[in-house]
């Protein structure tokens, strides 16, 4: 995300840092909130309690929910949680906007209309297809994140429109090579590692899925950077149009 915009400052709202990047006389801060919906929530709350803004944007990876390719673009212009015990969806949310506005028209001459709809969050990572599968089955949603339902609700919190725009880092049909939700736990590093040493093909998928990751990193980066010039050119013209 910070390749895609020019050099700028960083500052500290609290213990989170922020990189503040000028495009024209735009301002995007880039904050990095923490996997999952806790910390996401958390430095989501401590970030618009202390500075206003016109738009707020989940982006990262994404798993694709329907058919997609690695690096796809995935928006989300409404989200919904589900615990992983839970049958049922959380209530949709859905945070409008003339910015979010603004960003959907641009984004629907890239992107096609079956890969802008609805976000799945969930409180663990999902590693096989089969639970991916009853997810989009259950929530009818095109991605599947941690963070995306946490953010959305903090936006709507703090009354600021909200999208998200991530990139397919895996697909619907394949499971991943190790579940990584021993990593997300304190003292589950250990049992992660010696799950990959009792298991050496997990490096396999490992390495599939790094390749898979960095295809998704440039997707991204090239999107935000054209993004950024996209939306300075707009604010020229409206300056210069005749009122």
């Amino acid at each position: 995300m910070r390749s895609a915009f020019p050099h700028g400052v960083e500052r500290r709202i609290g213990r989170l840092p922020v990189f503040v990047r000028l495009v024209g006389d735009r301002e995007y801060w880039l904050a990095q909130t923490g996997v999952g919906l806790e910390k996401a929530g958390r430095n989501a709350a401590h970030l618009l309690d202390n500075q206003s803004f016109s738009l707020v944007v989940s982006t990262g990876f994404a798993c694709a929910l329907n058919a997609a390719d690695i690096g796809t673009l995935l928006v989300g212009r409404q989200v919904v949680h589900q615990g992983t015990g839970s049958d049922e969806p959380s209530e949709v949310l859905d945070v409008s906007g003339d910015e979010r506005d603004l960003v959907l028209t641009w984004v629907a001459s890239l992107v096609p209309p079956e890969h802008i709809g609805r976000f799945v969050s969930t409180d663990r990572v999902i590693g096989s297809a089969r639970e991916k599968r009853r997810f989009a089955l259950s929530t009818q949603a095109i991605g599947l994140d941690m963070e995306s339902s946490a953010l959305a609700a903090q936006a709507q919190r703090a009354r600021v429109p909200f999208v998200i725009i991530r990139s397919v880092s895996d697909l619907l049909d394949e499971d991943l090579p190790l579940d990584f939700n021993l990593f997300l736990r304190p003292t589950g590093w250990l049992k992660g590692i010696g799950t990959v040493l009792a298991a050496p093909s997990c490096l396999l998928g490992l390495g599939r899925l790094r390749r898979q990751s960095l295809v998704a990193a440039e997707a991204l980066t090239d999107f935000f950077r054209n993004y950024a010039a996209a939306m300075a050119t707009e604010r020229r013209k409206k300056e210069f149009s005749p009122t």
